[in-house]
């Protein structure tokens, strides 16, 4: 049986973003958010996640993420673009994911966009970097009460993922999955990790 890393007491002392205040949240702190992602799945996987996420915490998804994995093929947008009513009926008994039909339908219906986009552009990966002209932003926020729920690049890149058919992604959706997957450094600059990502 794999255990899950745990935060050292070392790792628990240090400052980073005041959001982070739980065992897995700090883990996701300190490995994950905010550093750039460039493999489709994991960019698909993100835009499920901040998708399910809506209306609910992030540690409650968090919690789940492993659940989220089995039930939806690893997030490989083939496998999820194929998922069928039966399928769709089953991910509805399944307690270890947020048993919203809307939500679930949201996943097969943009894995299927997400497809299309990658048949267009090469790779989800260049579509969506684009909103950001493939480099991070870089920016310097000193308290969590200065950090945007939306930004021009989140409005565009909603509002293009919406006309091609995506759905739960609204702009601040949009940046929440921007902040997550490294387009934006978003941690404050008090936080060890903002300098690892400049």
């Amino acid at each position: 049986m794999n255990e899950k890393p745990s935060a050292s007491p070392a790792a628990r002392a240090l400052s980073r973003c005041p959001w982070a205040r739980n065992e897995l949240a700090i883990l996701y702190h300190d490995n994950e958010w905010g550093v750039p992602v460039h493999d489709d799945h994991r960019l698909f996987e993100f835009l499920v996640l901040e998708g399910a996420q809506a209306g609910l915490s992030w540690d409650t998804i968090l919690r789940k993420r492993d659940n989220y994995r089995a039930a939806f093929a690893g997030f490989n947008p083939i496998a999820v673009a194929r998922f069928d009513r039966r399928k769709i009926a089953r991910l509805l008994n399944d307690p270890g994911i947020v048993r919203n039909r809307l939500k679930i339908a949201s996943a097969i219906q943009n894995a299927q966009a997400t497809l299309k986009l990658s048949g267009e552009f090469g790779s989800f990966d260049r579509y969506i970097w684009q909103f950001v002209e493939g480099q991070p932003r870089i920016n310097a926020w000193k308290s969590l009460r200065s950090v945007p729920a939306r930004t021009d690049q989140s409005d565009a890149m909603s509002k293009d993922l919406r006309r091609r058919g995506f759905t739960f992604v609204g702009s601040t959706i949009c940046y929440a999955f921007m902040q997550a997957v490294g387009m934006v450094n978003d941690h404050l600059v008090g936080c060890f990790r903002y300098r690892l990502e400049r």
